[in-house]
């Protein structure tokens, strides 16, 4: 098991814990590392549930923070171990998790060391299988198991937003929209139906498609409907009787489960459509006391997150939640993914500003 010095600096610790491989389902080493460098300091009670691990400061403030991280990331591709570079006189640290989001993950072990007597009282999170269905998610499994632990006034994910202030989030579902035919000898195609051909006008309506752009609580949520996978066929010589398409859309915070259903559904009329996955999204949240105070003491200028994070798990608790880390989001899951180190400075910088 790696051993993590949380003395080291945010950017010598998000370089230990990339080199680490976490990839959801294979956190336990990283898990294991991080348990080991926080279960015995003396100003946090620490639990663990699997591979999340949760530490929190009890000083009786009348207020309480949650500040959550995930430890996995998706699949590696010859991006790991992390190295250095400087591109346009910006030195990078570049590697899987860099962004997405293990720099974020260290800025909030250093802090969860080093504040022990923060203005309010605070709940680290560091949890798994965030990037893959929300039922394996660790924060799942925790609501279930300690939902108490999920107490508070205020939260912030520490997910990629280039060191700015992201508010809310939109929602994500995912459908599969299947089209049935009839199996035949590809040299008598007449006597089967090409279920392949009959998607076709699936894919038309999602290219015609134009997505909404919705204003929510002064912030401005881009959707999006997009075809992410298509299957179908049996031999080289059958006429296939299925044919599958996954969709994927995400949809912004004014939208309930139903209505982002429904919106699907309306789309694809005339199509099997089966909901396979999906997760609502949530409002900014930014007119809370404890949000203005943030943002204004890290001089942000509040913007949409357009993908889904774990805020949504806290503003359905009535918790207001931002998304707040170093890291470009574009190049979240990018085989390039790199965070300028200066990023990481400034969050932290902001971060323990704000808890001091």
């Amino acid at each position: 098991m790696p051993r993590l010095d949380l003395t080291a600096s945010s950017i010598d610790l998000t370089r230990a814990i990339c080199d680490v491989p976490s990839v959801s389902g294979d956190e336990a080493v990283l898990a294991d590392a991080i348990f080991d460098a926080v279960r015995d300091l003396a100003h946090l009670d620490v639990y663990r549930d699997g591979d999340t691990i949760v530490a929190r400061t009890s000083r009786g403030r009348a207020q309480r923070v949650v500040i959550a991280g995930h430890i996995d990331t998706v699949p590696i591709n010859g991006n790991v171990p992390t190295r250095d570079e400087i591109e346009d006189g910006v030195h990078y640290l570049w590697g899987r998790g860099t962004v997405d989001m293990k720099a974020g993950v260290a800025v909030q072990l250093k802090l969860a060391h080093e504040l022990t007597d923060p203005r309010v009282d605070v709940t680290w999170m560091w949890y798994d299988h965030e990037e893959v269905d929300a039922d394996l998610n660790g924060l799942t499994r925790l609501s279930r198991t300690r939902p108490d632990l999920f107490e508070g006034d205020f939260a912030i994910l520490g997910e990629p937003t280039n060191g700015e202030v992201e508010g809310g989030c939109n929602g994500n579902l995912r459908a599969i929209v299947r089209t049935h035919g009839v199996r035949a000898h590809s040299a008598r195609a007449w006597v089967g139906e090409n279920a392949i051909h009959m998607a076709a006008p699936i894919l038309t309506r999602l290219a015609e498609h134009r997505p909404r752009t919705v204003e929510v609580e002064g912030l401005a949520y881009r959707e999006g409907l997009n075809a992410v996978r298509i299957g179908g066929g049996i031999a080289g010589n059958v006429i296939p009787d299925l044919c599958e398409v996954e969709v994927n859309y995400r949809f912004a915070p004014s939208r309930d489960a139903a209505t982002a259903t429904q919106h699907v559904r309306d789309v694809f009329a005339g199509f099997e459509v089966e909901i396979v996955d999906l997760a609502v999204g949530a409002r900014p949240g930014l007119d809370a006391p404890l949000a203005q105070e943030f943002v204004a003491a890290v001089g942000a200028v509040p913007r949409p997150k357009y993908g889904w994070t774990d805020v949504a798990r806290f503003s359905a608790l009535g918790i207001p939640a931002v998304n707040y880390g170093p890291g470009d989001p574009r190049l979240a899951h990018h085989d390039e993914e790199r965070v300028p180190l200066a990023q990481i400075e400034d969050v932290e910088r902001g971060l323990r500003a704000w808890l001091t």
